[in-house]
């Protein structure tokens, strides 16, 4: 039985890490440094973690050096000696992560339909900029967002009212949109609209409130959205 369509949004704001773009080539080289198949998985757990650390202690360091840091914590837990040379080396694929199969004919159908779009990311500003135009889907974006104007990372309430605000729109004419539990959570508890994708191995975070939309991918919330993608 199909979906009908929701009430539209006035801005859609969309993670980008994994939402948008497969990480797929940086958890291999994660995995290949730290010499095991299913490292990169808690290696990003780990990073976002350490973001929060500094974001509840007042503090803020660039997502890139973050994720540097923790790779070498989690190097030297397993006897691995790796100079900030190599880590940065191998965090080189974030900058080039193609961008999901599915995306951009959704974003295309999205912006058909009339949507205003921003991407809200951890990433840099300039990371954020690399990423999306190696993936060639910045041109999809009105705005993109980061939390390096604001120096606190998502899921921190802040951000979100601070990119409404950037969008000159209330929160709750806002839905975020991300393959993260937390993220969708952080979106919810700031008032606005959320929209998870449920990418491979993520859930939903239960205490949370229930995303107003649960798709399989973004070419399902498009359609949901009442935007169709067009046929590949």
């Amino acid at each position: 039985m199909s979906v009908p369509p929701i009430s539209a949004p006035k801005v859609l704001l969309f993670d980008v890490n994994e939402t948008l773009l497969n990480l797929a080539s940086v958890e291999e080289s994660v995995n290949k440094v730290l010499l095991e198949n299913n490292a990169a998985k808690l290696w990003f757990s780990n990073m976002l973690h350490y973001s929060l650390v500094l974001t509840v202690s007042g503090q803020y360091r660039p997502f890139p050096e973050i994720g540097a840091a923790v790779l070498q914590m989690m190097a030297r837990n397993r006897d691995v000696m790796l100079s900030d040379e190599d880590a940065s080396k191998a965090l080189e694929p974030m900058k080039s992560a193609p961008a999901h199969a599915d995306v951009p004919a959704a974003l295309a159908a999205l912006r058909g339909a009339g949507f205003r779009m921003a991407t809200l990311t951890n990433s840099t500003c300039e990371g954020s900029k690399a990423q999306l135009d190696s993936a060639g889907i910045a041109g999809f974006f009105e705005r993109q967002l980061s939390v390096e104007t604001v120096k606190k990372y998502k899921p921190h309430r802040d951000v979100y009212l601070w990119a409404a605000e950037q969008m000159q729109v209330q929160p709750a004419d806002c839905m975020l949109v991300a393959a993260h539990p937390w993220d969708v959570a952080g979106a919810a508890w700031a008032s606005m609209r959320a929209a998870f994708l449920a990418r491979v191995g993520v859930q939903t975070f239960s205490p949370a409130p229930t995303p107003e939309i649960e798709a399989l991918d973004l070419g399902d919330l498009a359609r949901r959205l009442g935007a169709a993608p067009a046929a590949t």
